[in-house]
């Protein structure tokens, strides 16, 4: 029998494009997309989709003995932004939700799980400069905390429990299909659409802000790759570091000017500055290149191309 993948969150911006890679993969009717809102158009279309909230460990249960699902990718969560704003509710979502689904595998009724994680888990006594696989982490916000947190778990389910659960900490993801969900790396994906439609963008983070990050198919590609490997290549059972790029707010607008050249960048940083300061601005991923053979295929230039002839 063919494997049944359950997409927890599959609506949001990762989630969107990971269930249509996965229906490309196995088969439409293999793959059940879930979120607690319905999606877009060809989303909803293209196979199975329930309403699920991921806080609700009954529902994800049911829907997973119904269609007899082995892999459960949870996708879904409130980002370092947004989460800043209801702190208890980003904590309740992002921890039970993770629980839910380890609790599953654990008691056999799953057998994968795929969660992400995010450079959030590291904070400003971090190495900001190709941030290590194993190193500091003192994260500042509510995401970062609940990501990290949850690493551990994922570890302690795998070495207590023998859960196979695999992550990646992702960096910020740019991605032309999907609208981000209140992240602070946002700014990467906005700039696009401000460039072709008003010709001008007003960037939350300073110019000189470096962060790391990475194309929305390198980030789908690394995803798939990792739940593909043989369990034994994955020796981190917390989560991977994987990077793409690294850039500034300066250099993305400078890229997009050599191909809109009337584009204006201004600059008014925000709230989110403080987080993106408190985040590295490249990162070591050589271990996950090592473990599963990890490489990633998309520069800032060959991202800039992308975005603007996609959202031509």
């Amino acid at each position: 029998m063919p494997q049944k993948i359950l997409v927890i969150g599959a609506c949001g911006q990762i989630g969107t494009e990971l269930t249509m890679k996965l229906r490309e993969l196995h088969g439409n009717d293999q793959v059940i997309a879930s979120d607690i809102r319905e999606g877009n158009e060809e989303l909803m279309r293209s196979g199975p989709f329930e309403i699920i909230d991921a806080m609700d460990y009954d529902q994800i249960e049911n829907t997973c003995l119904y269609y007899e699902v082995d892999e459960v990718y949870l996708m879904a969560a409130m980002l370092s932004a947004t989460g800043e704003k209801f702190p208890d509710k980003a904590w309740k979502l992002n921890m039970n939700s993770l629980f839910h689904v380890l609790d599953l595998a654990k008691d056999g009724k799953i057998n994968k799980v795929f969660w992400p994680s995010s450079i959030a888990v590291f904070g400003p006594t971090t190495p900001q400069v190709d941030t290590p696989q194993h190193t500091i982490m003192e994260p500042t916000t509510v995401y970062g905390i609940s990501k990290q947190t949850g690493e551990r778990w994922c570890e302690y389910y795998h070495s207590k429990y023998g859960v196979d659960v695999r992550s990646i900490r992702y960096p910020g993801l740019i991605s032309w299909k999907t609208l981000p969900g209140g992240g602070t790396t946002d700014y990467a994906v906005e700039i696009f659409h401000k460039a072709l439609e008003e010709q001008s963008y007003s960037c939350f983070l300073s110019e000189d802000t470096a962060l790391p990050m990475m194309y929305m198919e390198d980030a789908i590609r690394a995803t798939v790759q990792i739940m593909e490997a043989p369990g034994e290549q994955i020796k981190e059972r917390s989560s991977y570091n994987l990077s793409g790029m690294s850039f500034t707010p300066a250099d993305i607008a400078s890229e997009i000017q050599k191909h809109v050249p009337e584009f204006q960048m201004s600059y008014a940083p925000d709230s989110r500055q403080q987080i993106a300061d408190s985040w590295p601005s490249s990162i070591d991923d050589s271990t996950a290149r090592e473990d599963w053979n990890w490489n990633s295929t998309y520069d800032l230039k060959k991202t800039v191309v992308e975005m603007l002839e996609h959202l031509r």
